[in-house]
């Protein structure tokens, strides 16, 4: 499955805040159009994914996972250390508690 987008906006997260300003953006997309390879539709069905078929890739903590139990292919983000990417906050908040 494929999906072609626009963009509709980016929206900048802590700005307000000098240690986060330009470090988190989102990005607002409109989906144009959606190409699905036949293999994994419902029989007799143009618009419809049998979600017995569809085995999608799901990244989570930077490790890429399918419906079936256990890692399901190797990612190069899972390599990159996880401390650049972490904000601000988390420090703010450990040191508000200690």
């Amino acid at each position: 499955m494929q999906l072609e987008a626009v963009v509709e906006g980016i929206h900048r997260i802590g700005d307000s805040d000098g240690t986060l300003r330009g470090r988190t953006v989102v990005i607002e997309v409109r989906v144009q159009r959606v190409h699905i390879e036949q293999g994994i539709l419902m029989p007799g069905q143009t618009n419809r994914v049998d979600p017995e078929k569809w085995r999608p890739l799901i990244m989570s903590f930077q490790k890429f996972y399918g419906l079936a139990e256990g890692e399901a292919h190797d990612s190069t983000l899972g390599s990159v250390p996880e401390a650049p990417y972490r904000s601000p906050d988390v420090d703010r908040g450990r040191q508000a508690t200690a």
